[in-house]
């Protein structure tokens, strides 16, 4: 549902469409400049979503109207940006009082991608996602993307990649979202197994010096193996496997930072992210994916390999 502030009412749409939360600020705007582009690239209508709520107790109605009215303005002017600066055919608004977090995990139910913004790196940043972002990532029903920037705008563009960590056990559905953004952005895409290599076992027979080449191989032959299928479908998209012998969130915090997004999997179960994409939600230079896990499809058991393997939601 998409709501008109200056009528009051509701307008029904049956398409899935590009949600965007707005609050007037640098951030926020940030975040619809992504919703733009998501909507142009993928040809979907755009909605503009401003929540608000009386924070002072009890109060008349016309005290909380003037405090509507401006909650009204700021989101005719995140409309009008939308309409004025992009090709979007379809621009709609939805005023909500009450939860901006709850808010957009409702419309989430109906969404192709909600988008949010992140206020900077620094301690209030991290209050922030935990508060909103946080909340909308590990509860959405679809993909969530936290656009972060140090603000205020414009923010530099750069071409990175799209970097997805990938696992045995990484559902398909975050998979074909990193394939998708990068075929639709015409990035290229690097897929990483990150982890550590297992303490091997010595005996006389084993060499001196073990063949750490061999050993990080496997993982890549691996990724090679399960990306066939979405190579296939998206020939145009430039496809870099690696592993990475490191801490996993270290190593995904700094591929970050060449990146232009990180495609990371969301909560399995009870709105809880994993540690590791909690982090990248806080820490990550560039904007992040969180592509939800359905209940209903759990992760398969993954095949042992050579070198330790992470979560990636």
């Amino acid at each position: 549902m998409a709501a008109d502030p200056e009528k009051g009412g509701e307008a029904m749409t049956d398409s899935h469409d590009i949600v965007v939360g707005y609050d007037g600020s640098d951030f926020s705007m940030q975040a619809l400049e992504w919703a733009m582009d998501e909507a142009e690239l993928r040809k979907l209508p755009l909605t503009v979503t401003h929540a608000w709520r009386w924070p002072y107790g009890e109060a008349d109605e016309e005290a909380k109207g003037h405090l509507r009215k401006a909650a009204e303005h700021v989101l005719y002017h995140g409309g009008e940006c939308a309409r004025s600066c992009s090709t979007i055919t379809e621009v709609t608004t939805d005023l909500h009082e009450g939860a901006a977090a709850e808010r957009l995990v409702e419309l989430s139910a109906r969404a192709e991608l909600i988008v949010v913004g992140s206020r900077g790196m620094g301690a209030l940043a991290r209050t922030v996602v935990g508060s909103v972002a946080g909340y909308v990532a590990a509860h959405a029903r679809c993909p969530v993307v936290i656009v972060r920037g140090p603000g205020p705008i414009p923010v530099p563009r750069h071409r990175g990649a799209v970097v997805v960590g990938m696992t045995g056990h990484t559902p398909d559905a975050v998979i074909e979202f990193a394939f998708a953004e990068a075929d639709i952005r015409r990035l290229p895409l690097v897929a990483v197994h990150v982890g550590h290599l297992q303490p091997m076992a010595w005996s006389a027979p084993m060499p001196l010096v073990p063949d750490t080449q061999a050993i990080t191989t496997a993982p890549e032959d691996d990724m090679l193996e399960r990306l066939q299928p979405w190579r296939a479908n998206h020939p145009t998209v430039s496809v870099r496997t690696c592993f990475v012998a490191a801490l996993p969130k270290d190593a995904l915090l700094d591929l970050s930072k060449e990146a232009a997004l990180m495609v990371v999997g969301g909560a399995r179960g009870h709105g809880r992210l994993s540690s590791v994409t909690a982090s990248i939600l806080q820490h990550a230079s560039c904007a992040v994916a969180v592509v939800p896990v359905l209940k209903e499809h759990p992760p398969q058991a993954e095949a042992p390999l050579s070198a330790s393997s992470v979560s990636d939601g």
